[in-house]
């Protein structure tokens, strides 16, 4: 298995993590860990840990996966990380029958951290809490003024 990661330099325990971790991710996915294989494994998106923020890593890997019925199937994966005070924590991973299907994951993975959404309902409460809340200060402070 060769860890292709451009001109970043990344430690032997790094990338010994990230062989185990694509290993799991194989096995989460219901694919014999033992007969499966990891060919490939890349580095494709590194964000370094600044003072005021953690770092981010995406690793992606290929291979070839074997289900329940000895079938075999090529396999792209993907591993992410948060880099927390030079550790590095799993977030999330996944092993996808295509290419595209890995590229939508890095898609979503790219404008997660950018969007901020209004669908969620704990934002729509915090906006509807705060509109209440200067609504009632506002009717006190004009209940006082004419009293």
């Amino acid at each position: 298995m060769n860890a292709e990661t451009g001109t970043q330099l990344f430690t032997e325990r790094t990338i010994r993590q990230v062989r185990l971790d694509c290993c799991r991710a194989i096995a989460r996915a219901q694919l014999c860990p033992e007969r499966s294989a990891v060919s490939r494994v890349k580095c494709v998106d590194h964000r370094a840990e600044l003072d005021d923020s953690f770092g981010h890593q995406l690793w992606y890997f290929d291979g070839h996966g074997v289900d329940e019925h000895d079938r075999r199937h090529n396999i792209f994966g993907v591993v992410e990380y948060s880099v927390q005070f030079g550790l590095h924590e799993l977030v999330e991973d996944g092993v996808f029958e295509s290419e595209q299907q890995r590229e939508r994951f890095r898609n979503e993975y790219e404008h997660e951290a950018r969007r901020p959404t209004w669908n969620h309902p704990a934002h729509r409460w915090l906006a509807f809490g705060t509109a209440a809340i200067a609504l009632v200060c506002l009717a006190y402070l004009i209940m006082q003024k004419t009293a």
